[in-house]
């Protein structure tokens, strides 16, 4: 019975030495690790999700990936999405296959009302994708108002603004995101954001901010940033860093520096950028504030009364004027649900096309009819090339989407949406020179990781969780573009999240391994 137990010992030591240590290796390939040094050859081992090993590894493991002469970098960090419905579209596809392992949303003032319950859904319906949100003004600020909001909140309003924001933090947003260009957060001041901003600085969080103005005003925008930072001191991230319309083109020094004066002062300023020179939003945003302040109810009674709707289309005009324009020809229908033959058409062509003239009258009645029938989103064409230039090389600049979820062939979207990281890399890395390949990375990495405070990602290094993206430096490419946006990145064959394949050989695995990232204070 003895020698029988000592037998049954020997065979049990013989499959351990047998079995293979590691879960997946990836081969050969060539590490450009986050941290903006120089790429280096080396193999990478994972085990239990994580990054188990690093260098030359002469061990087995159940599963390997050659990759023999191409990049192995750390999954992409997305802080700026709209991809708040991941739990309804969990394969995200159309992130992951630029690369993108970890998203953040909630952004521009909009998020869930309920983060804690809307994460645990996330984690219930199980995504492909790694998830983090901020808490949105916009929506606290609507929750806690009641309907009319071209106004301060009472004492009783800002304390259950100040409520709902505690409550988002403590399920573990990662901080507070205003969208000062949209309803109902246009009418806030200044003082109701610091008080908002107070709250998720207690739990060490960000504030992120679609700020007032992107263009000619924006120096008056970004002062407010600096308050918000400086009196709640909190860090804070400046949204898709941008200077929109020809007047305010040729200043992106002078704001990079305005920026770098407020940082040497001691504030935490960071910005992040998508590669394009157009940006999306709704059409909405072409027609005063004033005019919906009340709903759409109200909203549908001031375009029916004639003095009403004069008011609105003169200061249509003054706007559009101010911007340097003549007409509405920079903006694009992307999604128009009332009739989707607009889609595709700037204003010009769609105001045509319905009225049989293209007048700036004519255009602007397109516009409200277009938001009588429920509004539309649209591209709007109004950046510089070389502004763009000037404020991707900033060292403090991060790649971000400005995006949600896509489905392949409905609307014409922006496409932004799914090529925004494969653009960086092909034009502005291999094609311009406008950025080194480590530098572009630890833009979509590490800087993203560090300034959210997501811990054990954004770098390949031992221990940290094995979000992985290889791609082929020489063919990755983003071939969407305004006209035909679907079409996902190219030049990116494998991606892995927390150790698990997800694309690979260029494939949606159906594989949904991501995590909801919850935001703790240190120390708790």
């Amino acid at each position: 019975m003895k020698l029988l137990l000592t037998a049954a010992c020997v065979l049990s030591l013989l499959d351990l030495t047998h079995a293979n240590t590691y879960d997946l290796i990836l081969r050969g390939g060539r590490i450009v690790d986050g941290t903006g040094n120089p790429a280096f050859h080396a193999d990478v081992a994972v085990k239990n999700g994580r990054i188990a090993a690093l260098g030359r590894i002469e061990a087995s493991a159940n599963s390997e990936i050659d990759a023999a002469g191409l990049i192995v970098a750390p999954g992409f960090i997305d802080v700026h999405t709209h991809a708040d419905e991941v739990a309804e579209m969990p394969r995200a596809e159309n992130f992951l296959r630029m690369g993108v392992t970890t998203i953040v949303a909630g952004n521009c003032g909009g998020s869930a009302l309920d983060v804690g319950k809307a994460l645990a859904e996330i984690e219930e319906k199980k995504v492909s994708i790694n998830y983090a949100t901020l808490i949105g003004h916009n929506t606290v600020r609507r929750s806690a108002m009641n309907g009319v909001h071209d106004r301060a909140p009472t004492e009783e309003e800002l304390a259950q603004m100040k409520s709902l924001v505690d409550r988002a933090m403590q399920a573990g947003a990662v901080g507070l995101s205003t969208g000062l260009i949209y309803l109902p957060g246009v009418f806030s001041k200044s003082d109701e954001i610091v008080a908002l901003a107070r709250v998720a600085s207690v739990y060490d969080g960000i504030y992120v901010s679609h700020m007032r103005h992107e263009d000619s005003r924006i120096f008056e925008a970004l002062d407010e940033v600096f308050r918000v930072a400086r009196e709640a001191q909190i860090r804070a991230e400046i949204s898709h860093i941008k200077l929109a319309g020809e007047r305010a083109w040729g200043q992106a020094d002078k704001v990079l520096a305005y920026i770098e004066a407020a940082r040497a002062t001691g504030l935490d300023i960071t910005q992040d950028q998508y590669a394009y020179t157009a940006s999306s939003t709704g059409i909405s945003q072409l027609i005063p504030d004033e005019a919906f302040d009340g709903g759409r109810e109200k909203f549908l009674e001031r375009i029916a009364d004639p003095a009403e709707k004069s008011k609105i289309a003169a200061a249509m005009k003054q706007k559009v004027r101010h911007r340097g324009r003549e007409d509405y020809a920079y903006a694009v229908i992307a999604s128009y649900r009332h009739d989707p033959s607009l889609n595709g058409l700037n204003i010009v062509e769609a105001s045509k096309k319905l009225r049989g003239a293209a007048t700036l009258d004519d255009q602007i009645e397109t516009i409200l009819e277009i938001q009588m029938n429920g509004g539309a989103s649209g591209v709007f064409h109004g950046m510089n090339e070389a502004d763009l230039q000037a404020f991707m090389r900033h060292p403090n600049t991060m790649v971000a989407c400005d995006s949600g979820l896509r489905k392949l062939g409905e609307g014409v979207p922006h496409p932004r949406g799914y090529g925004n990281n494969a653009r960086v890399l092909a034009r502005y890395v291999r094609e311009l020179n406008v950025l080194r390949l480590e530098e572009a990375i630890r833009k979509m990495s590490s800087l993203p990781a560090s300034s959210f405070r997501l811990k054990d990602r954004g770098l390949v290094r031992e221990g940290n969780w094995a979000d992985l993206v290889v791609f082929d430096p020489e063919q990755v490419n983003d071939p969407a573009t305004y006209n035909d946006p679907h079409h996902y990145a190219t030049g990116i064959p494998h991606v892995l999240v927390n150790g698990v394949p997800v694309i690979q050989n260029g494939k949606h695995t159906d594989a949904r391994p991501g995590m909801v990232l919850r935001h703790r204070r240190a120390g708790s």
